[in-house]
């Protein structure tokens, strides 16, 4: 895009955006696209536990091409306008998700002529932009599926988000014109820490410590190609994540799902949803597979999730 505008009134020029779609685009007698869903990524843009589901809905006949899926890379992350991708590092705007919709919003506007979407998917920290944009814009979809994620920084999570903002301000080289030895291994403490939520309670404890080394030395390797800026600006917007006064409009059809039985998830988190959100439904499971087992699935959310999207079919 030309330009970015923040909501602290920052500009940026020749603003990068990566993105790519799946399905075909359907479109009315005025040239919009009707079936446009925009998919919001996980923390790390790339796994992704409803991955494994388009098998399964393919299955019990429900065509890709029904939906045309537009997947956009998140301001702040690798790849689309990002501290690492400007080189501007501890230089770049403070970002809030306000920010983080608008940007998509724009986006959609000028690659695909799109002021309204059919619907948002997403999980994890793309619910966080869900939520921000279903409560934001009300207008601007028809429905939202929201996989473990919530509406605000709190409780345990809050003091998670809080521990990795300790560990980054440790560090004296965070603002250093280089990047040294130590920042890299401020990304592998910090995913070290996160290792804590990625696997169900259920088969932590069945777990001997050999094996949790093996799984934890897998997990961390990620975090040895993240840029620890990018890291600590998408941090920043996290603590600051608030949508909860903002719940009351969304108009959106709503379906939430939980798993239950992780660190940081709890069924409690989203039962006021139900009073706050007028046409909602939660849904909320206990794992029976490793959250590293993505090409697995649960065939229960599955025909949930192909009931739920049989209602939009253009």
């Amino acid at each position: 895009m030309d330009s970015f505008e923040f909501e602290s009134g920052r500009v940026l020029e020749n603003v990068r955006v990566e993105y790519s779609t799946t399905g075909t685009p359907k479109y009315d007698d005025e040239g919009n696209i009707t079936n446009l869903v925009v998919f919001c990524s996980t923390f790390n843009g790339g796994h992704s536990v409803l991955a494994g589901y388009n098998t399964l809905i393919d299955k019990y006949g429900l065509d890709e091409n029904e939906y045309f899926f537009v997947k956009i890379v998140s301001l702040g992350n690798p790849n689309s306008c990002s501290p690492s991708e400007t080189g501007l590092k501890y230089n770049f705007p403070p970002y809030t998700f306000y920010d983080r919709v608008n940007f998509k919003r724009q986006f959609l506007k000028e690659r695909f002529n799109a002021t309204n979407v059919l619907g948002l998917v997403g999980e994890g920290l793309g619910g966080f932009e869900i939520f921000t944009w279903a409560a934001e814009y009300p207008e601007d979809m028809e429905f939202i599926i929201v996989f473990n994620s919530f509406y605000k920084i709190s409780s345990y999570r809050y003091v998670f988000v809080k521990c990795i903002e300790s560990i980054i301000d440790s560090s004296e080289d965070f603002y250093s014109e280089g990047y040294s030895a130590s920042l890299s291994k401020l990304s592998v403490a910090i995913f070290q820490l996160m290792f804590v939520d990625y696997i169900p309670k259920k088969i932590f404890k069945d777990l001997s410590n050999d094996e949790i080394d093996v799984l934890m030395e897998d997990y961390v390797d990620e975090g040895l190609f993240m840029d620890i800026h990018d890291f600590k600006f998408r941090n920043d917007s996290i603590l600051k994540f608030d949508i909860e006064s903002k719940l009351q409009n969304i108009k959106a059809k709503s379906l939430f799902l939980i798993t239950s039985d992780y660190l940081l998830s709890s069924r409690e988190d989203l039962a006021s949803l139900e009073n706050l959100i007028e046409d909602s439904k939660i849904l909320v499971y206990d794992s029976e597979i490793e959250r590293y087992s993505y090409e697995k699935v649960n065939p229960e959310i599955g025909l949930e999730l192909l009931s739920f999207l049989e209602q939009f079919k253009k």
